[in-house]
């Protein structure tokens, strides 16, 4: 029997660089690894949304999504970059199926503020589809959607975009995951002084969380970790434009920030 999957979250900032990460995916899965990827693009959304004269507004690291906006989510996320990812990883000889958080139920949200329009808070999870996928020897790559819940408003039961860094963590949680990587764009979490902190335990974590040194788009990636580690023995924030930084981080050579659980994986003990 497989042990619990890798989550594995790729940054919509480093898609389309030089990386190694759909080679690396592939390799993993030719070792058995069952890994859960999940994508952003943010850099894709908000170039489309410029060319439809829509200007790009982000509140705490979330865009605010109204509604001709969330139109282009959909079709950027779950059509051009999921299936462009899907396409690299067979390329590299491996499987994948592109899915998104609507797609058999996966995730259910309800909108939790307001001001960030048709952007979702996940309320509930629902693992079977991927347990599925990675039984059959697929790996998922899912696009960061959810469907909104019955709740008698006018969007109900329509679709929600969710930050791709907390549908990472929030499913890092529901499968008990052995680790959820951040392939960022930066090199880990940064100090006061702008220098790479290189592990953190959950505590220091919660501090830092606080401290408002963490910013933008670290903010939600920061929240994410401690959500998964809450079920999950460590999470690691590097730099996914480096070659082989996801195999170095599966095999212990994290080079970005580590952060690490009330459980320590057998490799850290």
């Amino acid at each position: 029997m497989p042990g619990p999957p890798i989550v594995v979250k790729i940054g919509g900032s480093t898609l389309g660089s030089h990386d190694t990460t759909m080679k690396d995916l592939v390799t993993l899965q030719n070792e058995d690894e069952q890994v859960v990827v999940v994508h952003g693009g943010g850099n894709v959304i908000s170039q489309w949304m410029q060319r439809q004269g829509i200007p790009p507004r982000f509140v705490n690291g979330l865009r605010v999504t109204d509604a001709p906006s969330l139109e282009i989510v959909i079709a950027v996320l779950t059509g051009l970059i999921n299936k462009e990812l899907v396409a690299q990883l067979h390329d590299f000889g491996g499987r994948a199926i592109g899915i998104s958080g609507i797609d058999g139920g996966l995730l259910e949200a309800h909108v939790a503020n307001p001001e960030l329009g048709y952007v979702g808070e996940i309320a509930k999870v629902n693992c079977g589809l991927l347990q599925t996928l990675l039984d059959s020897g697929y790996m998922p790559m899912i696009a960061p959607l959810a469907r909104q819940g019955q709740d008698g408003s006018e969007h109900s039961g329509g679709a929600l975009n969710i930050n791709g860094d907390t549908v990472a963590g929030e499913l890092a949680h529901a499968l008990g995951a052995a680790r959820l990587i951040f392939l960022t764009d930066v090199e880990g979490i940064m100090d006061g002084n702008g220098r790479v902190i290189r592990r953190l335990d959950r505590r220091r974590a919660r501090l830092l969380f606080n401290s408002g040194v963490v910013r933008d788009g670290m903010i939600p990636k920061l929240a994410a970790c401690l959500r998964a580690l809450e079920r999950s023995p460590v999470a690691d924030i590097i730099d996914g434009r480096r070659p082989g930084a996801l195999l170095d981080c599966v095999r212990g050579n994290a080079t970005g920030t580590t952060i690490l659980g009330e459980t320590l994986p057998p490799s850290f003990a």
